[in-house]
């Protein structure tokens, strides 16, 4: 038999080729009149909620009379009847029909072997039947018989409307019934029989497939429909099986889900798989196995579409902006999926917002409605056929409630009742199978005048479609009420006198327009309802229902009017929107299975399902599924559980599971890092603890930046191993070492008393060596040197993860161990940081602050505070060249450093010292602003008076301010302030702060260079600020220079002196304005000449040493800085109190006691010095007699002062005084200057005589 068989239907593919040579015409019609069945009408409402009450009851052999028989006939009919016209259709009709194993063949061959699968003919196949003691070879040859057919036929057969309609009418209404059999076997090959449909012909079998879903398998695989274990089984290897076709679920949830019309499909297989995988209290079965390989074969096949491509409009949202009948939503083309892809998407949206309203809805019918208009649902303005459609294809309503709206007397109501009716297809029903249809979709209210009201709306509906029998609409309606009556009395337990058949039939006499029904048609009405009862009151929610033939008669009518299927092809278009549905179950199931599992292989089908969610989750940017992966995969590391064993990494090289996770966890850090957000905790909770076991590699903390450079900077950090083996492997039963400089101090006091080890096993080693192979292929380093490819957001997480694994520094001790996790954190904050230098302005906040908080919380010297300050010098050394924008905020970050606690400052100073100067040397080019050079300056003060630290800042000063090499305006100010630090500093040689004053007095020419480049280069105005700024600049030097000059060692102050007259008399190219010179005299020259002769009367000779010698270089100072200027002072109209000052400061001088005897030297000098200033005031026309008459204040003055320090000077000065005063009075002609040939020579030499006396 089955060798005829298949000699016959492998014909149909040469049958096919045969139609397309000799009938075209032919076959163009029937694929014509195929298609037409298949349109959308745009007056036809779509089918309706199937999730409602069953009533429980097989496929009768009326329906298949009825129904399916009919329906063949019918296309046979057409089929053979309806060939176009000419020769050629006429040739292929006779060949046809005449020919052997012709289509006439197959189809009552096909049709033969479908009745013979008739239900009813075979006990034990009722849904509710526990035997199977019933022949099953009958029913397994006609299904092998079948099967085959289908195989070898294949996708030919939707060619023939013929065969296509006995598949899809009679064959899986069969199958149907057969699929809830208690034979394995034939439920076995029911599936396998599905699965060839589905394969060669679903598109055309849309609702069939649905219905098998629904009614078989998401039945039969769950243990509360009353399934054997066996069943259970068969349906779920049968489930697998499908799952197993890449473009299954896509289909299903294309076509189904995401059709409101239609149950889903999808959603409730992938909850199914993810339930059926839980092990609930019993250890893992096959069962439990075979539900996870069905789940990781889905989302592996999401997987692998991922690398197909995606469509741009995948991720972009479904908005409804304005009110459109959403169950008229079409498509304009099911075959491009620039079409169906929205469409779909948004169906499903509607769907979705359609169940929201549904719920609330259930809660306050108002609201519900309220919540659909703003959702842009239902019209902003209610109308009747909307609310209608809402009730008709919204799933999960309450019934009870739909019923009472529907039976309210308010004329809104009537009206959508009405609509409501309006939205089935009666065509061609039998009238109780259109009425349980009807009634399955609410409940029927308990009122008679409700139910009159309901009737009534369904018997217009049905006379208006089916009058064949029926008078007219009232007639229906009075049949209609009888039938009602009639499944209360028989079903109702309370009526002990039931109705008998003359009862129904007399009963309804003369109701057909004053005529009696026929008998046989009353008859066939009151068996029907004795049989199957009328479920008035359905149960609410949701459920798989059963197959009953009204129900199956709707699906036939359904799937004329249905939507085309959506045939997908290999790429990701709608795999973002069903792993948003299934993610969360699955990784559930997935860990559950994981964590019950026994053998390696269930491990690995495990961590392949983890490592597809993680591909799927980070390409369709799904971070929080992401993150709930890596939470889920942490635990099973075992390494964020506190270890009980006794040897923690022995005991995680033996532990397979927690090894394979832990690669999975890191290998999900490292491909899809990007995605990852709180899951960055979990995964240096691991980190952390491979840390403490001392199982990382030594590069993890280091920077990709530069590849020589260990993150073990000097100091106390705690170094990493560089390899792991069996020589670090530590010995059992000694604890591990604690680390850092206290830790291997206390390891060298240990050395001599230490007990000996124990040498490992074999075993133990083995284990190791697992333990070394895993840390390995987890790559951790990978993580954070190549964290500057992280997307913005997951490089922020991991950098927040790292602070908050750190723990907030707390005052005072913290165990060693905090510490060390903590150290172990910043290290890899500052790779990161040092990682991402493109991207510091991302991260530097929170790293500063993390710094930040280290520092001012720390009071004695650790390794963690030690990190910190050098990562932020390390930081800004490395980061400074690339980011001159933030200098300033990087170097802000130094500030720090001067707010250390004194000890922690004292115990870092010099290494603090060394790493500025490194800073500065390297970087100074790039550091421009006045704040950075205050921090940096800043921090060189302090190092002025510490004694290992002073070198390296003094080196640093030394760099910025020889020759002005990178002396700017900015600094200047600063740096000659530092500059005088470390020269008042008594720390190291007297030498050094003799080169501090020389670094102060030649940085005067860098204020004569600014000038004249200021003077060529800017405008006017521009040129004028800055010889402003250059005067200020200048006189902040001279007043550093003044505070110098009074140090106590006697070098250090001399030379101070003779510094402070380098920078006063050597600045003729500055422009200097006059003002500023005589600020110079009261605030710098007058002030340091009185402080010394403060000193030199009131301290011991022990502190200052030869004041005498300072006194003498303070005096020629002044003689030699007014003698200088004197032409300009001269004009000021204050001179006279100006040379006022400096006779008094000679008199002090000439009259000072040092140690309390008179200095001879200042004696002799102090005239010496006042005389060469006199006759140079002479020849310059200074000081002449302008008045005989006595009102010469200046002239009278001068002598007055002059007379005090000695009395011959004015004769010798002025020895013609009196014989000649005409002559004097001509030589201030000319402003005040005289001849060469008078005196011009001698007061030369005398003036450059002194000036070299006090070079010497």
């Amino acid at each position: 038999m089955h060798e005829l068989l298949r000699c016959i239907f492998s014909r149909l593919p040469d049958v096919e080729n045969m139609e397309h040579i000799n009938g075209g015409n032919t076959i163009k019609q029937e694929i014509g009149g195929l298609n037409n069945e298949y349109t959308l009408g745009s007056g036809n409402f779509e089918n309706g909620n199937m999730s409602s009450d069953y009533d429980g009851q097989p496929l009768s052999t009326n329906f298949a009379s009825n129904a399916s028989m009919g329906l063949v006939a019918t296309s046979i009919d057409e089929n053979i009847g309806g060939s176009g016209g000419g020769k050629e259709a006429v040739s292929y009709d006779l060949h046809m029909m005449t020919g052997p194993y012709g289509v006439p063949c197959m189809v009552e061959i096909f049709n033969f072997l479908c009745s013979s699968l008739n239900v009813n003919e075979h006990t034990g196949m009722g849904p509710r039947s526990n035997t199977i003691a019933f022949d099953e070879d009958g029913p397994l040859f006609s299904l092998g018989l079948i099967n085959s057919a289908i195989e070898l036929g294949g996708p030919f057969i939707r060619r023939h409307p013929r065969l296509l309609s006995l598949i899809q009418d009679e064959l899986f209404r069969n199958l149907m019934q057969f699929g809830l059999s208690m034979s394995p076997l034939i439920l076995s090959m029911v599936c396998s029989m599905v699965l060839n449909l589905y394969n060669h012909l679903r598109t055309e079998l849309k609702l069939q497939l649905e219905a098998f879903f629904s009614c078989v398998i998401l039945r039969l695989a769950q243990s509360r429909y009353g399934a054997t274990y066996q069943q259970q089984e068969v349906a779920m290897e049968a489930l697998v099986d499908f799952c197993r076709q890449k473009t299954f679920m896509v289909e299903m949830y294309a076509n189904l889900d995401c059709d409101i019309t239609c149950s889903n499909i999808f959603e409730d297989l992938a909850n199914l798989l993810s339930k059926s995988a839980f092990p609930v209290n019993c250890p893992l079965s096959s069962m439990h196995i075979l539900a996870l390989d069905g789940l990781i074969a889905v989302i592996q096949g999401m997987a692998e579409r991922i690398g197909n491509g995606l469509v741009g409009s995948e991720n972009s949202p479904v908005n409804l902006e304005e009110y459109t009948p959403f169950w008229m939503v079409k498509c304009d083309n099911y075959s491009d999926t620039r079409h169906w892809v929205p469409f779909v998407r948004r169906r499903k949206y509607i769907k979705r917002r359609l169940m929201i309203g549904a719920d609330h809805f259930n809660r306050d019918p108002k609201k519900g409605l309220e919540f659909l208009q703003g959702t842009h649902l239902l019209p902003d303005k209610l109308d009747p056929q909307s609310v209608a459609c809402f009730f008709r294809y919204t799933a999960g309503l309450d019934k009870n409630l739909v019923g009472d709206f529907l039976g309210n007397h308010d004329e809104f109501c009537v009206q959508v009742l009405h609509e409501f009716a309006w939205t089935f297809d009666f065509q061609d029903m039998n009238l109780d199978t259109a009425l349980r249809l009807f009634l399955e979709t609410f409940r029927l209210p308990g009122e008679s005048q409700k139910i009159q009201r309901v009737l009534e709306a369904f018997s217009e509906r049905y006379y208006e479609q089916s009058p064949q029998i029926l008078a007219n609409k009232d007639a229906a309606l009075l049949l209609s009420y009888s039938l009602i009556m009639l499944n209360t009395d028989q079903h109702n337990i309370q009526v002990k006198k039931k109705m008998t058949e003359e009862d129904f039939i007399r009963n309804n006499r003369h109701i057909n327009g004053g005529n009696d029904l026929p008998r046989d048609f009353l008859s066939e009405l009151y068996h029907s309802i004795c049989k199957n009862e009328i479920r008035t009151t359905p149960e609410q929610g949701a459920g798989f229902p059963e197959m009953t033939p009204s129900r199956w008669i709707d699906l036939m009518h359904k799937s004329k009017k249905t939507a085309p299927f959506i045939v997908s092809d290999s790429r990701a278009y709608l795999d973002r929107d069903m792993f948003a549905i299934m993610s969360g179950p699955t990784i559930a199931a997935i860990s559950v299975v994981f964590d019950h599992a026994e053998h390696e292989e269930v491990y690995q089908t495990c961590i392949d399902g983890f490592l597809a969610v993680a591909k799927i989750s980070a390409c369709h940017h799904l971070e929080d599924v992401l993150d709930d992966l890596v939470v889920s995969l942490c635990k099973f590391t075992t390494l964020m559980n506190p270890s009980s064993a006794e040897e923690p990494v022995l005991a995680f090289g033996d532990d397979t599971k927690a090894r394979k996770a832990t690669v999975a966890v890191f290998t999900i850090a490292n491909n899809y890092g990007d995605y990852i957000r709180t899951g960055w905790r979990n995964i240096l909770d691991c980190i952390l603890r491979l840390h403490k076991l001392g199982l990382l590699p030594a590069r993890v903390a280091s920077d990709a930046a530069d590849e020589s450079e260990l993150s073990t900077d000097t100091g106390h950090g705690k170094p990493l191993p560089n390899s792991l083996s069996s020589a670090h492997m530590p010995s059992m039963g000694t604890p591990r070492r604690s680390s850092g400089l206290m830790g291997r101090f206390s390891q060298l006091l240990s050395l001599d008393t230490e007990e000996p080890r124990s040498q490992p096993t074999e075993q133990q080693l083995a284990a190791h060596q697992r333990t070394l192979q895993t840390i390995q292929k987890c790559h951790i380093d990978s993580i954070f040197t190549e964290s500057k490819f992280l997307q913005a957001e997951s490089l922020l997480q991991l950098a927040k993860a790292l602070m908050l694994a750190a723990g907030r520094p707390q005052k005072g001790n913290s165990s060693p161990e905090d510490e060390d996790t903590a150290v172990f954190c910043l290290e890899l904050l500052i790779a990161i940081t040092l990682n991402n230098r493109d991207r510091i302005v991302l991260l530097w906040q929170g790293v500063y602050e993390h710094i930040a908080n280290i520092v001012q919380s720390t009071v004695i010297p650790c390794a963690l505070v030690e990190k910190a300050v050098f990562g932020v010098l390390r930081i800004c050394q490395r980061l400074l060249p690339y980011k001159e924008n933030l200098s300033d905020e990087l170097l802000k970050s130094l500030q720090l450093v001067m707010k250390l606690d004194a000890r922690v400052a004292d115990a870092y100073c010099e290494q603090i010292t060394q790493e500025v100067s490194r800073l500065v040397k390297a970087n100074a080019s790039h550091i421009k602003s006045q704040f950075g050079w205050r921090t940096i300056t800043s921090i060189l003060n302090n190092t002025a008076r510490h004694l290992e630290a002073s070198e390296a800042g003094f080196d640093a000063l030394l760099f910025i301010m020889s020759d002005g090499a990178h002396l700017l305006p900015a600094n200047y100010v600063l740096c000659v302030e530092t500059s005088r630090q470390f020269a008042e500093s008594r720390v190291g040689q007297a030498e050094r702060s003799v080169r501090a004053l020389d670094l102060m007095a030649g940085s005067v020419n860098c204020l004569a260079r600014w000038a004249s480049e200021a003077k060529e280069a800017m405008g006017v105005d521009e040129a004028l600020k800055m010889s402003q700024d250059i005067g200020e600049m200048w006189f902040r030097l001279v007043q550093g220079l003044r505070k110098v000059c009074l140090d106590q060692r006697e070098e250090v102050r001399n030379y101070a002196l003779l510094s402070l007259q380098k920078c006063l008399t050597g600045v003729d190219e500055i422009h200097l304005p006059h003002g500023l010179w005589l600020q110079c005299f009261e605030m710098v020259i007058f002030t340091v000449l009185d402080d010394l002769l403060e000193i030199a009367q009131g301290q011991s000779q022990k502190d200052y040493r030869n004041m005498e010698g300072t006194l003498i270089l303070a005096m020629r100072l002044l003689s030699n800085v007014f003698l200088q200027l004197l032409h300009d002072l001269s004009q000021l109209t204050i001179f006279c109190k100006l040379w006022l000052g400096v006779l008094s400061r000679m008199e002090k001088y000439m009259n000072v006691k040092v140690r309390g005897k008179r200095s001879e030297k200042l004696h002799e000098l102090v005239p010496e010095l006042l005389k060469n200033t006199l006759l140079v005031m002479k020849t310059r026309g200074v000081l002449v007699q302008r008045s005989a008459l006595g009102g010469d204040s200046l002239w009278e003055l001068t002598w007055l002062h002059v007379n005090n320090i000695s009395l011959s000077l004015q004769s010798e000065v002025f020895p013609d005084q009196d014989s000649e005063p005409s002559q004097h009075k001509h030589s201030q002609i000319g402003g005040g200057l005289v001849s060469d040939e008078t005196g011009s020579s001698p007061l030369n030499e005398t003036v450059a005589s002194e000036s070299a006396g006090i070079r010497g």
